[in-house]
């Protein structure tokens, strides 16, 4: 057995501490998750001396969960929980916290308690959550649409109320204080030290002679115990026949001894369910919205579901069986993000075996061990889930498929006579909050490219979660008060001036005006804000919103414009629910009396779904019902006229067909009233970005090779990622971009400026700010100039020679070859000297400064603080023939050196953009190019790392592509030494010395080489990946088909082109995976 037992793997330690720096992590559990990635299901951690056993695959816990052989111990975490009481009395511990279930306060706790916790009981419950729940709908329609919805916060006040009403008739009232209730903060206190004990700032905090953190932690408790016991001693001092949770402990006897609870016991409990009784459900609540907002067809779906069942009228006890669909919500929430992550199991005390073997007796553990079962890991194991394991699937969770799962599958109550409790309390009052939420409002994301993020105290919670809420079409604030019942005048008041709509200070003379926006990477959103700024000009006042943020709410009273790309020929992260509620919609004339026009944004790379979503957008919009007064604009990213396409689209569609008596104002730009004499520019530029520190830059590539370059950042802190995903870098403008504006101009270096309040700009306005810093960090200087550009600078042009040349370029010819070049409006001033273009004019002219992506490099199993990427720096010969062409963020990028700030964001990937969720099944093979190697090196990292913590995984073979085999073959010796650790396969392709590489000049001659060894992985089940360029996709699509083809005569089929190319596309992301960069 002992062999068994040291069969498990142990991740190396440190003398003394052991495994502690291991599992160091804002989220703690996330450290230990890590692990368990790198070194598979079970392993085996030393804290301080203590050894510690955690697992976290289904069938290890499958095991565990055997009544007969392990029963539940409680965690050192439950355990510091308690209450340290009066010496003097008998110490009680509750429920939660019991050291077995031999322990005589647990047997009468539970024998006395069990009745209360019955089915009868739970729904006669019902009337007062709903009390509570009403409480938060008032508050959140009070505050308006406009409110940024603190979810968890707000969630934990309902919870807390509803339990404390519930369980002991008791209001905190936190609805109507802006503080938490000091019981909130003592416990929430309480449980950080908790969460935190194993942190070593924690640790050595303890140690300093002036820490008070002791002292503060033990006034908590005895806060916390004493409000239990005046709760008691109040019901004892004034009986009720409520039949509540304290009337139970208070009068209830034990059916089998016949005793009454005393009141050390009571507390205790009462302790345990004000914790365990709101912490765990406001936490699956805001866990379930993040989910719903990020999958708008779940959203949808149990929105439609409490419409269908409950209908406009008031919620109540005999809807809940029916809400099927809000029952798969909350079940695949607990999956994904178990508010409890973890329990603790050990053998049996009236178990005779000192040894238990595990894994049929791969494994042992012994009676003095606590297992650790990690569900927050086996509820998303890939045996029993697949390969979508990791992804929101509530359909999964219907009762057909649920009642199939194998029984450990899903844990998040905990298992046997000693789960929890409460857990019909729990689920009947999430599911009534979703339900009256979801009737009443519409809700969005506060920040639509949201990351979930995790804060652990003693159990888990989305962190920085904001939402915001509009009341549904059709409720009014009398209809929202008589819904919820509730009484009084001054209520119904409040609601009704807190979902008026504010005055929109418009002046007279213009008109109202929405732009919609949906934009991942900032382009659409940029051209929003470009119309917003040109809008004055035609008579409007332009409001401009994402798309979510009008479902149900679209207006009907103005024009709408809506500017959208496609994602993979999927919604953008802000449109996605906007789009799911047109086609969800089930009236053709619901839209009726709407007017509108699309723009669409898309890149022809991506053939199946080019311009899916504009297209899509423009047809439901006019099939419900809503008039299009003007065609559908479209570009092609590809072409690289994007900013030119919507200027010639606004002209000479849109704007004649709204504003058709106004002249816009064509010839010169309206200039930016300011006076000439450092705000954030991220709020600003409204882009979600933070400041991360560089910890590494260097160059990859031979001097005289084009420059590639690797960039090592600290992330802010909560900020984290996949192998996969992007890293969003807001950049400056390169020194030598600013200074041509500056000198153009006239401008001195300490040249300063205020553009006056109110002006129609993104730029910041009422504050005073350098021109140089104005020019390096907000705008657009290196974009092609645009069609309306060309005829701004024509019209204010002196020089008839100059205005003669310029007018070359304004016919479809001329204008095809000054975006080839590249000519910015810059170098248009430059070229053209008498050009007479004020500043203010240049500056209305210019896009917001966007951040650019990059693939990251790294894994989050090598260090999840940091992140790396690899990109090539641009500095070559301009095709307009002016100067030198400097790709913006790559000069940016190389100037920065360790300890240098800049500004990033983790934005997510194509989901289908990560490697396999069973690692040990399912073999990869990645193709790519140069830079595209970046996400490769990321999921190589990982292989790595699990393999050298003794995890089994399936082959990984990579074709890359480069030039040369000792001059830019980049990270060569780090990807030889994973080659060495059977990481990865790599075959190369050099394109300047084939001999190098069996006579394979590019990626795809390598393919066609190798196509045996791959045809053999493909049948084993692998999932392929690309990244690169345009040329490398195509080219690597053309030598595949090829290669299918050939396979397909081999076996006497006769497949042609077009077939083999509709092949790929049915196994596009289920089977292969492609990242295209420009």
């Amino acid at each position: 057995m002992g062999d068994a037992h040291n069969n498990i793997p142990s991740p190396p330690g440190l003398p003394i501490i052991g495994n502690l720096l291991d599992i160091q992590d804002e989220v703690p559990i996330r450290g230990i998750e890590h692990l368990i990635d790198r070194y598979g299901p079970i392993i085996k951690l030393n804290f301080l001396g203590k050894e510690r056993i955690t697992i976290a695959s289904v069938e290890l816990l499958e095991e565990l969960c055997d009544e007969k052989r392990f029963w539940k111990t409680p965690g050192d975490g439950l355990a510091s929980l308690e209450s340290k009481e009066n010496p003097a009395e008998k110490s009680h511990t509750g429920l939660f916290s019991a050291p077995t279930e031999e322990d005589m306060d647990w047997q009468q706790a539970h024998r006395t308690l069990m009745p209360a916790f019955g089915p009868i009981s739970i729904q006669s419950m019902f009337g007062e959550m709903h009390d509570i729940a009403s409480q938060l709908v008032l508050k959140w329609a009070r505050m308006g649409p406009s409110y940024r919805i603190p979810v968890t916060s707000d969630f934990t006040r309902l919870t807390l109320d509803t339990i404390a009403l519930c369980a002991m008739d008791y209001r905190f009232n936190s609805f109507y204080q802006d503080e938490l209730h000091p019981f909130l903060q003592a416990m929430t206190s309480t449980l950080t030290a908790s969460s935190d004990r194993l942190k070593i700032s924690s640790l050595i905090q303890k140690m300093l002679p002036w820490d008070k953190s002791g002292e503060k932690l033990n006034a908590d408790r005895e806060y916390m115990r004493v409000l239990s016991r005046e709760l008691v001693q109040v019901r004892r001092d004034h009986p009720t026949d409520k039949r509540d949770l304290l009337n139970a402990m208070v009068n209830g006897k034990d059916p089998k001894t016949g005793e009454m609870m005393p009141d050390g016991l009571i507390s205790a409990n009462m302790v345990t369910f004000l914790i365990a009784g709101h912490e765990t459900t406001s936490g699956l609540l805001s866990f379930a919205f993040v989910n719903l907002l990020q999958s708008p067809d779940a959203y949808f779906k149990a929105q439609q579901e409490v419409d269908r069942v409950v209908g406009k009228g008031k919620l109540g006890i005999e809807h809940m069986k029916n809400l099927k669909y809000i029952e798969a919500v909350l079940r695949e929430t607990l999956r994904l993000t178990p508010t409890v992550p973890a329990f603790t199991r050990s053998i049996r005390r009236d178990n005779p075996n000192d040894f238990e073997e595990l894994a049929g007796g791969k494994f042992a553990v012994n009676r003095e061990d606590k297992i650790l079962c990690l569900i927050s890991k086996t509820q998303r194991d890939p045996k029993v889930y697949g390969d979508d394991a990791n992804e929101f699937k509530p359909d999964r969770m219907l009762d057909e498929n649920f009642l199939r799962l194998p029984k450990a599958a899903w844990k998040p109550f905990g298992s046997g006579v000693r789960a929890c409790i409460g857990r019909a309390f729990a689920w009947q009052e999430a599911q009534m909050a979703i339900a009256l939420l979801l009737q009443t409002f519409n809700f969005r994301l506060d920040d639509p490219s949201y990351k979930m993020k995790i804060k652990q105290t003693l159990t888990l919670k989305p962190d920085n979660f904001y939402m915001r809420a509009t009341l549904r079409e059709g409720i009014t604030a009398a209809s929202l008060q008589s819904s919820l019942s509730s009484a009084g005048d001054a209520v119904t008041v409040a609601v009704r001036e807190g979902i008026r709509r504010a005055d929109s200070g418009l002046a007279e003379e213009l008109k109202p005006l929405t732009i919609l926006f949906g934009s991942n990477t900032g382009t659409c959103m940029a051209l929003a804000q470009k119309l917003r700024v040109e809008a004055r000009r035609y008579g409007y006042q332009a409001n401009v919103m994402d798309m979510d943020a009008v479902v149900e709410t679209i207006p009907k009273d103005q024009p709408v414009i809506v500017i959208t790309a496609s994602y993979e020929g999927q919604p953008c992260d802000n449109a996605a629910q906007f789009v799911t509620w047109l086609e969800t919609l089930k009236a053709d004339n619901v839209l009726q009396g709407l007017d509108y026009a699309v723009f669409g944004c898309g890149h022809s790379d991506w053939q199946t779904t080019f311009q899916r979503i504009p297209n899509l957008v423009d047809e439901l919009l006019e099939k419900h019902g809503a008039k299009r007064i003007a065609s559908r604009g479209s570009s092609n990213a590809a072409d690289g006229n994007m900013f030119s396409d919507f200027d010639s689209w606004t002209e000479q569609t849109l704007w004649p067909a709204i504003a058709p008596t106004s002249s816009g104002d064509r010839g010169v730009g309206s200039a930016l009233d300011m006076e000439l004499s450092q705000q954030d520019r991220s709020s600003y530029l409204r882009q979600d970005v933070q400041h991360a520190t560089v910890v590494d830059a260097k160059r990859l590539t031979a001097p005289e090779e084009p420059e590639k370059r690797h960039l090592e950042v600290q992330l802010p802190e909560g900020m984290t990622y996949e192998a996969g995903d992007y890293l969003a870098v807001l950049p400056f403008n390169p020194p030598e971009s600013v200074a041509r504006v500056q000198k153009h101009f006239k401008f001195a270096s300490d040249t300063t400026i205020k553009i006056k309040l109110g002006a129609a700009t993104f730029l910041p306005t009422g504050v005073e700010l350098s021109v140089t810093d104005l020019l390096k960090g907000f705008v657009e200087l290196n974009l092609p100039a645009t069609r309306r550009d060309l005829q701004t600078c024509v019209a204010a042009c002196e020089s008839s020679p100059d205005k003669a040349a310029l007018e070359v370029f304004t016919d479809k010819d001329g204008f095809a070859r000054m975006t080839e070049q590249r000519v910015s409006l810059l170098d248009l001033l430059e070229r053209y000297p008498s050009i007479e273009l004020a500043f203010g004019s240049f500056l209305s002219m210019l896009a917001p400064l966007r951040p650019r992506h990059y693939s990251i490099s790294s894994s989050p199993l090598a260090d999840p603080k940091t992140c790396s990427i690899t990109y090539s720096r641009i500095n070559e010969a301009a095709r307009s023939g002016v100067g030198r062409y400097i790709g913006v963020t790559g000069a940016y990028l190389s100037t920065l050196k360790p300890g240098d700030e800049i500004l990033v964001s983790v934005r997510a990937t194509n989901k289908f953009f990560h490697l396999p969720a069973d690692v040990a099944s399912t073999p990869v093979v990645l193709f790519g190019a140069g830079a595209g190697l970046a996400p490769f090196r990321g999921f190589i990292q990982e292989r790595a790392q699990q393999l050298a913590a003794g995890r089994h995984l399936a082959p990984a073979l990579m074709f890359m592509g480069c030039r040369s085999a000792s001059k830019d073959r980049l990270y060569g010796d780090e990807m030889d030494a994973w080659v060495k650790a059977g990481a990865v396969d790599i075959r190369y392709a050099f394109s300047r010395e084939p001999e190098s590489s069996e006579g394979c000049r590019y990626v795809q001659d390598r393919l066609l080489n190798d196509k045996n060894d791959v045809l053999q992985m493909w049948q084993a089940g692998a999932k392929l990946f690309t990244c690169g360029s345009p040329e490398v996709s195509e080219g690597l699509a053309r030598v595949a088909q090829q290669i299918l083809i050939e396979e397909r005569a081999e076996a006497g089929e006769n497949f042609t082109e077009e077939q083999a190319k509709d092949w790929f596309r049915e196994k596009r992301n289920e089977r292969f995976v492609v990242d295209v960069f420009a």
